[in-house]
């Protein structure tokens, strides 16, 4: 190993001469600090489904999809960490990338939180009539309208909804979905009345 593995300067013998660590103590260090960054990345990814939920971009599903797999990505690198810590080989690379991605969840919900509640743009009534609902209990439940959908190439919107919406209406039912344009250019979801 050429690199300390708590502070990253490059480093000749087991003791660095920049942090005064050895190797063990190091490695040590560096474990908890990946252990405290996983759970802000955890705390943020929390945060973002929440935001996503509070004001529902109109393409959701293609949001949380791309948050899977950045989270499932993040875990993988930090685990990839710790598996070259433990066998003392270098990890500086690999480490920034992970840092690098910790914050991610966080600012985007921070995007989504600031395109609906600072949106200042009317929201524009577009007709549809719903073709299914969906509902999914847990800690954070889902409750969708399958509607059709007004936008070009497109046949079905998925619109998320609250529970007293979600219990108000039924397949069939012609309704009007109320689109923001949103603060950063995303649609999302304002609501959803009776046409």
């Amino acid at each position: 190993m050429t690199r300390c593995l708590n502070c990253g300067a490059d480093r000749t013998q087991d003791v660095c001469d920049s942090c005064g660590l050895d190797s063990s103590a190091a490695e040590y260090l560096l474990r908890r600090r990946l252990l405290n960054r996983t759970g802000v990345f955890l705390l943020g990814a929390i945060a973002f489904v929440v935001a996503a939920g509070k004001f529902p971009p109109l393409e959701i599903d293609g949001i949380l999809i791309f948050m899977g797999v950045l989270f499932f990505a993040t875990l993988g690198i930090a685990i990839l960490v710790e598996r070259r810590a433990q066998r003392h080989t270098e990890v500086e690379a690999v480490k920034r990338v992970y840092y690098g991605l910790i914050p991610l969840p966080w600012l985007l919900a921070l995007v989504l939180v600031a395109n609906g509640a600072f949106d200042g743009s009317r929201p524009h009534p577009e007709p549809a009539r719903i073709l299914e609902k969906f509902s999914m209990p847990g800690p954070v439940p889902i409750h969708r309208l399958i509607v059709t959908s007004w936008r070009e190439g497109h046949e079905i919107e998925r619109v998320c909804v609250d529970r007293s919406q979600f219990d108000r209406f039924n397949s069939g039912e012609p309704v009007e979905v109320r689109v923001g344009g949103g603060l950063v250019g995303i649609p999302w979801v304002v609501g959803v009345s009776v046409r």
